[in-house]
């Protein structure tokens, strides 16, 4: 009876993760593909990757962008296949596939000309939109995929190299055929895409890390268990002028009314304690997979 409500529970959260998941998913896609087909697309910016690509071949032949991506992609995916993982194939397909329908059958008006507004406003909207796809466990196909595909033949460059080497060849193409100018643009927009990317992906996980030397480690740390609810790791040290025995406690917290709540902490338990904050790419465990 225990068991069978356990798997029930376990079952809820993994149908919720799935859930929550796919709903990124949708979202990121919907986003980046506004940022394409309302701010790039229209200003001939091709800011790298497949939908760069697509981009020149519209301009130069008329083909349909989202057509075009899909076109592309489909060889990657066979060739990638053994790449990737069964879950990841399967979400990087039905992103490609939505962006590639967006871009082609939903009518989206061009948000502006202004090449600077174009730049700014596009680069955003895809790397956001990127960056929540990746985090859900997915990509739109593409350059990614490639970059997959190459690292495996040849594990001594990394994928960043190659993707890196994919989005200049694109930029230089998109220079001979709508100009330096463009080019350039270009460049300024896929500069900011990967920035966000890195942020959203990251972002989510966030934190900070505080270094506690202390007198008084027990009563600080039951402040911090009881009133921020947060783990803490005693570490033994040694005072380098003075030779003393002290303790370090390690805290990690994310928001920034826990910043304040501990700093309040330790200042009214040990005035002379001191302190070092650092700023983590990511935190995980217990108390952080929220």
């Amino acid at each position: 009876m225990v068991k069978d409500i356990i798997n029930k529970k376990t079952d809820a959260v993994k149908n919720n993760r799935y859930i929550r998941e796919y709903a990124l998913i949708v979202a990121g896609v919907l986003l980046a593909s506004f940022g394409l087909d309302g701010f790039l697309i229209p200003n001939k910016i091709a800011a790298g990757g497949v939908s760069g690509i697509a981009t020149i071949l519209y301009y130069l032949f008329g083909f349909p962008v989202g057509v075009t991506m899909l076109v592309i992609n489909i060889p990657l995916f066979i060739a990638g296949g053994k790449v990737a993982g069964r879950a990841f194939f399967f979400r990087t397909l039905m992103a490609t596939i939505l962006m590639s329908l967006y871009i082609d059958l939903v009518p989206t008006p061009v948000m502006t000309t202004d090449m600077i507004l174009a730049t700014v406003y596009g680069g955003t909207l895809v790397g956001i939109g990127l960056g929540l796809t990746i985090y859900a466990g997915a990509t739109t196909g593409g350059s990614d995929m490639a970059a997959k595909i190459l690292h495996a033949r040849v594990p001594k460059i990394s994928v960043a190299t190659f993707l890196f080497v994919i989005d200049v060849a694109v930029v230089l193409a998109a220079a001979l055929v709508m100009g330096a100018a463009v080019a350039l643009y270009a460049i300024a927009s896929l500069y900011i895409s990967s920035k966000l990317i890195d942020v959203v992906v990251a972002g989510f996980k966030t934190g900070k890390a505080y270094f506690i030397i202390t007198t008084k480690p027990d009563e600080i740390k039951k402040g911090i268990i009881e009133e921020l609810d947060r783990g803490v790791t005693i570490i033994s040290a040694t005072g380098g002028y003075s030779g003393e025995e002290k303790a370090v406690l390690l805290c990690a917290i994310r928001r920034n009314a826990e910043v304040v709540a501990l700093k309040r902490l330790v200042a009214r338990v040990d005035e002379k304690a001191f302190m070092i904050a650092t700023n983590v790419t990511e935190v995980l465990g217990e108390g952080f997979n929220d």
